[in-house]
């Protein structure tokens, strides 16, 4: 076994303005955990916690001294898997209703999947996507791709 376990088990975005984007994340229906509250929030999507943290608390810890980051798109992507092409566009079209600018409308990929891009309310960017090799289990877990 390695000693870093190979496994992703938390996201933390870093957010200026709490309420606004845990109310973004509750609009899409996501069961945020008993425990949050206005200095910290969580949602458990599938075997990975997604958290939200003050940016200014968050850079704090881990990145001491650096300069606050500018906004906009940090060149990272999140994604959200889901179970059949058609659902693309079904759960893209909710993430716009629940607050979300579009990035890139869904189209099919050269890859042989069909995804889109939108973007949270401080501009962090999600892939709403289907890929036909895509496995999960009851949770939502991917356990395999490809």
């Amino acid at each position: 076994m390695s000693a870093v376990p190979p496994r992703l088990s938390v996201i933390t975005l870093g957010v200026r303005d709490m309420g606004l984007q845990r109310s973004f994340y509750r609009s899409l229906g996501w069961p945020e955990l008993p425990a949050s509250d206005a200095n910290w929030s969580a949602f458990l999507l599938g075997g990975v916690l997604l958290a939200l943290f003050p940016l200014t608390e968050l850079a704090a810890e881990a990145a001491p001294g650096a300069p606050d980051p500018a906004g906009g798109w940090s060149g990272v992507t999140l994604a959200s898997i889901v179970d059949s092409r058609d659902e693309v566009d079904t759960a893209f079209a909710a993430a716009v209703a629940a607050g979300a600018t579009v990035v890139a409308e869904p189209i099919d990929r050269p890859w042989g999947g069909r995804s889109g891009y939108i973007a949270d309310p401080e501009g962090n960017r999600w892939e709403i996507a289907w890929a036909g090799t895509a496995c999960f289990d009851e949770r939502g877990a991917l356990l395999s791709f490809g």
